[in-house]
């Protein structure tokens, strides 16, 4: 063989493998011998979801097809995607032996996935590539193909359960609750309010005392009070009934001190003499208990206490202090761990819209001033353009639009400037305007303008002072726009549309309930003292309310059992819930940030009234290695109607505030604003005690959904894919029909089609009533349980870790050169492909505007003679034969058929496009 290059000119240096050196270069070493190539083929049965074959032998690969368990119409497109791999295989040798760069091998498998995708979709909107029918039948099929892949696996199925749910009757120690959609956890709660007349213990006369609450092993303890002998504490404490094996409760008073705390006295509670106390009953009265030694003997001082069992339902609950929370230092780490209900600032988008100017004093009157103004609100600043008209009365025009949050805390600074040098501007004048006296505005109905005076600032011994002698003006109409939805969140699942102006909701149709039960096989999030664990917490957010539930410490199989609720407006919108593990106990320091363990989001008006759904939705975050299950979370969900008709109407509304129909945003508008909203929420949120976190808040909100992935647009891909195969499936089902695949069938189509032709009437009632019936059929196999998160629709489950990588790539990008270089290239090579899709669309319009602009004067001619004798033809031929002999020449039998395409199609591919103008 190297003889024979040699000959022509070919010269190898050597006979052995270019791509392992270390055998020598033959057709089988190269396809199924190389051991660094060898991972392309494992890789192809992991996409594919099939077995590797035993042995790696050319032979064995050219039937791994017939081996494995695929059916005949994926088996052949997996012939197909073999025959290809040994293509690219031989041309990534070709390129090693003979190129002057050396190819990447990581990009192999990328090419043989790019043919394998980029050619059906090709095939499907080219009419070129489709030679005759019975090709393009074929090639329909390779997009279902493609999108084959593995099952999904079950651990990342949604799973229903059957728990034991409180409330409702009294049966045994089950207490009556309103927490209805929750498993009962019975609590013993413990108020230790003050103490009287304690006895001195201190030199000085005095006691530094605190209370001690112990039943077994653990100990919950209150603040104590220096040099008071009343002290009043007012604290709560709840221990679990699941964890208490004591028969007695020790409450203790103390005095601190530097070696060791005295003994002051103690009550002591017999746990089976303790009262239960079912809400909505009135809080337990708190009584005076007399302090004792430890041999019972009555001391000075008296405590007052109130001893109840309990649920958590108790209105105590929320601020009580947790046995589970024992290992948890300082008071700030202890707030971080209770539940709370939060609410998102109310939003308002502000509208600054730029009249005009008079009387500016620019600093330099030889120059036509460039004039343009400046807005600030906050971290927000926009800029109108340079005024046209370059005077000292410049006009603009233009709207700047803002989001402002209430309580309004920053003013809206306008600043006029000129720009007097690239990248120097003069301020000439200034106005802060506070958005407390600022109209708002409910409709499309204008607001009045104003005139407000600019104030010029110069700078005195490094102090800011006003210029008096100063008359210059600025012409605005400002408003707070109520009649729009502020987005903060995707509008593909939003939980709230309402405007924000709240004269304009309208009713509630409904309420949603929640019961957050439990976590099972949470994933270690850290390590503490050499082992691994986790402080997990929920996240709920539905509308302007957030709930967080308390923080189960160091347990990986969390139980809440908190139940909340929310009204709902619209019945298609989404809440999400999310878990969370809390890294702010134990004093890690102000740089930690809470750890996702995941989040599940439930679309309302997927769910039935008035049922209770109980499942166990997998918790599933995609990591720069893959998607990862981090464990389970298990709801109880329940949506209940309060008016029907009112729901119903709801469907026919539309999705967002009339405002935004009437003088819409642009999508970069939104965009900008959506950013602004989301910093605005997390920052508040996050200044709350304790702080719902800026990671949180983002997180929930799905910030930075929008950036580029590639997985995401293999996924929109197959999705529109999927959303085809209908249309493909009846023309595949069309196309057997008219080549009389089975005749019975086409017979009866005939009969049809005679029918509809001779009673037209019958047209649209036979559509909707077939309509009706197929959605009747397919009630019965209508969704049983709400969607959750499909890592099989997200391509998350079989993504190549460079794409991953990409996607968790910072903004701007963090990565070296030469990978950035590669991933350019690959978009560049799958715009290409999308352009060459664009341009073929584009050469289809043309061609249908070409039939009459004369551009080829023979064919337009052709069209307009043929539509002269059609209109003829039709005028004097009734309209019922027309159709007839249509329907009857489409439905011939394959006798009368050729596979010659047909002279419309002929002449259509003939007319011309302005590809050929095109450089």
């Amino acid at each position: 063989m190297r003889e024979r290059l040699s000959t022509r000119g070919i010269t190898l240096d050597s006979i052995m493998c270019p791509v392992c050196n270390g055998a020598v270069q033959t057709i089988p070493h190269i396809f199924a011998g190389c051991p660094h190539l060898l991972d392309v083929w494992y890789r192809i049965a992991i996409w594919w979801g099939i077995d590797a074959p035993n042995s790696m032998e050319l032979e064995v690969l050219l039937a791994w097809a017939e081996g494995s368990r695929l059916n005949a119409n994926p088996r052949k497109a997996f012939d197909a995607v073999v025959v290809t791999t040994l293509w690219v295989l031989w041309k990534y040798r070709n390129v090693l032996v003979y190129g002057t760069q050396t190819p990447k091998k990581a990009e192999i498998f990328d090419e043989i996935i790019s043919h394998e995708i980029s050619l059906p979709l090709s095939l499907l909107i080219r009419s070129e590539s489709f030679r005759s029918e019975a090709e393009s039948s074929t090639f329909l099929k390779l997009p279902v193909q493609m999108m084959h892949r593995p099952p999904p696996h079950d651990d990342f199925s949604l799973k229903e359960t059957k728990p034991h749910l409180g409330g409702g009757k009294v049966t045994g120690d089950k207490l009556t609750s309103t927490y209805d959609l929750v498993e009962q956890m019975q609590y013993l709660y413990v108020r230790v309010v003050k103490a009287r007349e304690l006895p001195a213990k201190d030199l000085t006369g005095s006691c530094d005392p605190y209370a001690e609450v112990r039943i077994g092993n653990y100990k919950g303890t209150t603040r104590h009070f220096e040099k008071k002998s009343n002290p009043e504490w007012n604290q709560v404490f709840a221990f679990s009934r699941d964890r208490i094996q004591a028969t007695t409760l020790e409450v203790s008073v103390k005095d601190k001190d530097f070696a060791k705390d005295d003994f002051m006295g103690w009550v002591l509670f017999d746990l089976s003499e303790v009262p239960k106390r079912v809400p909505p009953d009135s809080p337990l009265a708190p009584q005076w208990y007399r302090l004792e030694d430890r041999k019972g003997s009555k001391l000075k001082g008296e405590l007052m206490l109130a001893v109840w069992w309990g649920t958590q339902a108790d209105e105590a609950f929320p601020e009580a202090w947790h046995s589970d929370a024992a290992t948890v230092g300082g008071s700030d780490a202890l707030s971080n761990i209770r539940s709370k209900v939060y609410l998102s600032p109310k939003l308002w988008y502000l509208r600054v819209n730029v009249i005009e100017a008079q009387d500016l004093i620019p600093s330099d009157r030889t120059r036509f001033p460039e004039v343009f103004v400046k807005a600030a609100l906050g971290h927000q600043a926009l800029r109108t353009r340079i005024s046209l008209n370059k005077s000292i009365n410049p006009m603009w025009n233009e709207d700047l639009m803002f989001v402002a949050a209430e309580p309004f805390e920053e003013h809206l600074i306008l600043s006029v400037e000129d720009r007097i040098a690239p990248n120097k501007d003069e301020v000439l004048g200034m106005c802060a305007i506070p958005l407390q006296y600022v109209d708002r505005r409910l409709d499309q109905k204008a607001i009045n303008t104003r005139w407000f005076n600019l104030e010029k600032h110069i700078i005195v011994d490094g102090e800011k002072k006003k210029e008096v002698k100063f008359a210059s003006r600025l012409h605005m109409r400002i408003c707070l726009e109520g009649g729009y939805h502020v987005l903060d969140e995707s509008t593909h699942y939003s939980s709230d549309l309402r405007p924000t102006a709240k004269q304009l909701w309208k009713n509630s149709i409904g309420v949603l309930e929640v019961g957050v039960l439990s976590a099972n096989g949470l994933t270690p999030m850290k390590t503490k003292d050499g082992r691994a664990t986790t402080d997990a917490y929920c996240v709920a957010k539905y509308g302007t309310k957030w709930v967080r539930t308390r923080t189960i410490i160091d347990s990986f199989t969390p139980k809440w059992n908190e139940q909340y609720t929310w009204e709902v407006f619209d019945p298609c919108t989404v809440i999400t819930i999310g878990v969370f593990d809390n890294c702010h106990l134990h004093n890690t320091g102000n740089g930690s940030r809470d750890s996702r363990i995941g989040k599940v989001r439930i679309r309302l008006s997927t769910l039935e009234t008035d049922r209770v759904y109980t499942h166990s939705y997998p918790l599933l975050v995609l990591h720069p290695s893959g998607v990862k299950k981090m464990g389970e979370i298990h709801l109880a969900v329940r949506f209940t109607c309060s008016s029907l008709l009112n729901m119903m109407h709801m469907y026919s509304q539309p999705l967002l505030p009339k405002m935004h129909y009437i003088h819409p945003l642009t999508v970069s508008q939104l965009d900008s604003l959506r950013h602004q909203a989301t910093q605005i929420v997390s920052m508040r949120l996050s200044r709350a005690e304790p702080p719902l976190r800026k990671e949180v808040v983002e997180y929930m909100l799905d910030v930075g959904s929008h950036m580029w992935s590639m997985r995401r647009s293999k996924a929109n891909f197959f999705r529109i894919m999927g959303v085809l195969g209908g249309v493909i499936a009846v023309g595949k089902w069309f196309d057997q029909i008219c080549n009389w695949k089975n005749p019975i069938t086409t017979v009866l189509i005939h009969i049809l089609f005679l029918i509809l032709v001779l009673y037209p009437e019958l047209i649209l009632p036979t559509i909707f009533l077939y309509l009706f019936l197929i959605g009747v059929w397919y009630y019965r196999w209508r969704p049983k349980n709400p969607p959750h998160m499909d890592t099989r629709l997200s391509c998350a489950d079989n993504s190549h870790p460079d794409e991953l990588d990409e996607e968790f790539d910072t903004f701007p990008t963090s990565r070296p050169a030469d990978i950035i270089r590669m991933r350019y290239d690959r978009l560049r090579s799958i715009s290409g492909r999308i352009q060459t899709v664009v341009g073929d669309l584009a050469t289809q319009g043309e061609r249908l505007q070409s039939l009459l602009s004369w551009r080829d004067p023979r064919a337009t001619a052709l069209f307009v003679i043929f539509c002269l004798i059609a209109a003829v033809v039709l005028y004097v031929t009734p309209f019922q034969v027309v159709a007839l002999l249509s329907g009857f020449y489409v439905l011939r039998h394959p006798r009368f058929r050729h596979k010659l395409p047909s002279v419309p199609l002929n002449f259509f591919r003939r007319l011309p496009a302005r590809t050929d103008c095109m450089l």
